[in-house]
């Protein structure tokens, strides 16, 4: 990225993403701010005049990633590499003054939500001396739409529908630090998907902390139906993806929105937590194993290629060995397509950590294998149940003669690929004849009468980098 045409000289800023997607939308906000006041904004650069740490503090190894990094900033501070270090994020926003205290030698620690005056912070860092600390109860203000400086492929980007979260889980830290559910103006997302669409955009996906609350603070009412059917009409915008479904707000009309507009996959990323409904009582989820075996039944009936990712939590607080062996039945049962599963992680500041009937590591990593054995055994039955079958793919590499992508299936990042041998232009849609399955990939050829020309399918693929 370069500085705006006709800016003063510009001096390089270093920005360091860590954590979620969110995070992702919030560095490219910040960085954007930066462009437009005329900074350059290059971390490959050996010298910086502001090294940005975006920070995570979801769960421990997280909070532990992120101060191994405001380490390394400031020893290239040390080093006179960058002049200035900011501290910025969940993680700041979390710990505040005890992050100065556990990852010292940063000139500013601020808290989230700041990103549309970046680049008042960094004006005030470059002309201060000494260590700032700027972080107030969550308060979220959006950047300029058209301030946004995209990363990644162009093809594919995240759109933040809202911040925030409502919801009380007695395991969860981020309503701590990223405070109450706040939705972004319905006009300003569709503006939002008509910019990332002029930049080249064909896929977006839609994240939040709950997506099925979008727009109830604003409008009095859920209006992710409502805001589906509008983007539907965004033009450029070839597929929408919804990321972060709360169970019991997956409701017949989200349902119904997501079955009638074609631009919308049929992908559910609904984390569960658990299906025992005494667990789900003591981590304050709603529902059962019951009610989302009727959920998933909807979702299929109306959906019946609909790919349902999920993530468990095994080992929470007071889990037995019973209440574990309900929810390996339920996933047996249930055939979803992802599942990722977290060993319980105790967090400070939450109702959990000091719960009774603490889970023995030994005794949560086991019941983790376990777990994760059952569910590859699903998903590859599952994805045998594709071969012979037609895919749409988005392509979005080149490797060893392979082109690879995604389907409907698969979340960037995520999920899994398709593989086919042959050269696709990245960043374009094809056809594909499912030929064969593993665990979490698949390998296809191009659709008869395809334009396109390939090689046999050869059973090596190249291996997905590192």
């Amino acid at each position: 990225m370069s500085a705006t045409p006709g800016a003063a000289k510009a001096e390089n800023v270093k920005i360091v993403t860590l954590g979620c997607a969110k995070n992702e939308v919030d560095s490219e906000e910040i960085a954007g701010v930066l462009l437009q006041a005329g900074y350059t904004v290059d971390g490959s650069a050996k010298r910086s005049g502001v090294t940005v740490i975006n920070t995570c503090g979801f769960l421990e190894s997280s909070k532990e990633e992120s101060i191994q990094a405001i380490r390394e900033a400031v020893r290239e501070k040390q080093a006179g590499r960058t002049e200035k270090v900011i501290v910025a994020g969940c993680l700041a926003q979390r710990l505040g003054a005890d992050l100065m205290k556990l990852a010292p030698g940063a000139d500013l620690y601020v808290g989230v939500g700041q990103m549309g005056r970046f680049a008042e912070i960094v004006r005030e860092v470059r002309g201060a001396n000494g260590v700032g600390l700027e972080v107030e109860a969550p308060h979220h203000r959006w950047a300029d739409v058209k301030t946004r400086a995209r990363t990644g492929r162009p093809w594919s980007s995240y759109l933040k529908v809202s911040e925030g979260c409502d919801h009380k889980c007695t395991f969860c830290t981020i309503p701590s630090f990223r405070g109450l559910h706040v939705s972004k103006p319905i006009e300003r997302v569709l503006e939002e998907a008509r910019h990332l669409a002029a930049t080249g955009a064909k896929e977006i996906n839609l994240i939040a902390q709950d997506v099925t609350q979008y727009g109830f603070d604003l409008y009095g009412k859920f209006t992710l139906p409502r805001l589906l059917r509008e983007l539907n009409e965004v033009e450029g915008i070839e597929w929408i993806r919804i990321l972060y479904f709360y169970p019991s707000r997956l409701t017949d009309e989200v349902i119904s929105a997501m079955r009638d507009c074609e631009k919308v996959l049929p992908y559910i990323d609904i984390p569960l937590q658990h299906a025992h409904p005494e667990t789900l009582k003591r981590m304050r989820r709603p529902g059962n194993g019951a009610k989302y075996l009727d959920l998933l039944g909807k979702l299929r009936a109306a959906m019946p290629d609909a790919a349902v990712r999920t993530t468990f939590i095994v080992g929470f607080p007071g889990e037995t060995e019973a209440e574990f062996q309900y929810l390996l039945d339920f996933i047996e049962e249930a055939r979803l397509d992802r599942v990722g599963a977290f060993v319980f992680s105790r967090e400070a500041s939450t109702p959990s950590f000091d719960m009774e009937g603490q889970v023995a590591f030994r005794t949560k990593k086991e019941r983790y294998d376990r777990l994760m054995q059952v569910q590859q055994r699903i998903s590859r039955e599952i994805n045998d149940g594709w071969v012979g079958r037609k895919l749409r793919v988005l392509f979005e590499d080149v490797r060893d003669g392979w082109s690879i992508g995604r389907s409907h299936r698969d979340a960037p990042e995520i999920d899994g690929q398709v593989f086919r041998k042959g050269v696709t232009e990245p960043g374009t849609y094809a056809d594909v004849t499912i030929e064969e399955a593993d665990v979490y990939d698949l390998i296809g050829r191009a659709v008869e009468g395809s334009a396109e020309v390939e090689s046999a399918v050869e059973h090596r693929i190249p291996k997905k980098p590192q």
